[in-house]
């Protein structure tokens, strides 16, 4: 880091002194010091304009288009996830929580939603508190599905993208906490009330994050591949009625 500072000093100095020179044979040739200064205190003052053109307008325009870039590809692989993972976690959730009926009508996912009605669903599952109850569901099963898939899910993370996306990366450390849960328990068939209710938290987490993420990945179909959105919406986990076959 030294040397590289070093390096851009050396050069900064021979830029101003090669700038100096011609500035001085300039006025050797020409005699004529207020021209000089006149283009020069011009060029200082350009010097501004050009710092607002490049670094806060292209430069955000590029980063935008990076950026744009980028999620295109992360959505990729959100659809990676819910088609090998996402889908059938929801309906396992879904199990555990005794108000999933209720839910799943808010979350059955038409072909003329607007972008304005995908936001106010996600924004009704930000403050959704959903309750779980560990003794309707399966625990072994689930805690079997998540350890089958943790391979699957460490490569996910392996990417480094993915901190670009916080939500679905927090999503992700939920889903491997309650599988490191589920996995130290001997016996999920017989723990104390006081750890099912634990339990039930860390489902919780999951489950929540689980849902606002699958309203936005339908959300980028819709806005993007309405091939794939016409497929999700044909096997969406919270319609018990979906059928894939086309009728």
């Amino acid at each position: 880091m030294k040397r590289l500072l070093n390096w851009q000093v050396l050069l900064g100095l021979l830029l101003i002194a090669l700038a100096t020179s011609i500035y001085f044979i300039h006025f050797l040739i020409f005699r004529d010091a207020h021209h000089i200064f006149i283009y020069l205190i011009g060029d200082i003052a350009f010097v501004f304009f050009e710092v607002l053109l490049v670094t806060l307008v292209l430069h955000q325009l590029l980063h935008t288009r990076e950026k744009q870039s980028l999620l295109k590809k992360l959505n990729m692989i959100i659809g990676v996830f819910f088609s090998e993972v996402g889908t059938e976690l929801i309906r396992m959730f879904s199990v555990f929580d005794p108000h999933s009926t209720e839910i799943a009508k808010r979350l059955i996912v038409k072909n003329n939603w607007s972008d304005k009605k995908f936001k106010q669903v996600k924004n009704d599952f930000h403050v959704y508190e959903c309750d779980i109850e560990c003794k309707r569901g399966n625990l072994i099963q689930l805690r079997d599905f998540l350890i089958k898939k943790r391979p699957f899910l460490l490569n996910l993370l392996e990417n480094p993208n993915l901190l670009e996306h916080e939500t679905f990366t927090n999503l992700l450390w939920a889903i491997f906490h309650l599988t490191e849960e589920l996995t130290h328990r001997r016996d999920l068939a017989k723990l104390p009330e006081t750890d099912y209710a634990h339990l039930a938290g860390d489902i919780k987490r999951a489950h929540a994050s689980l849902i606002r993420e699958w309203v936005s990945y339908m959300r980028h179909l819709k806005s993007d591949y309405p091939y794939l959105f016409s497929l999700a919406v044909r096997t969406n986990p919270f319609d018990a009625t979906a059928e894939v076959e086309v009728r």
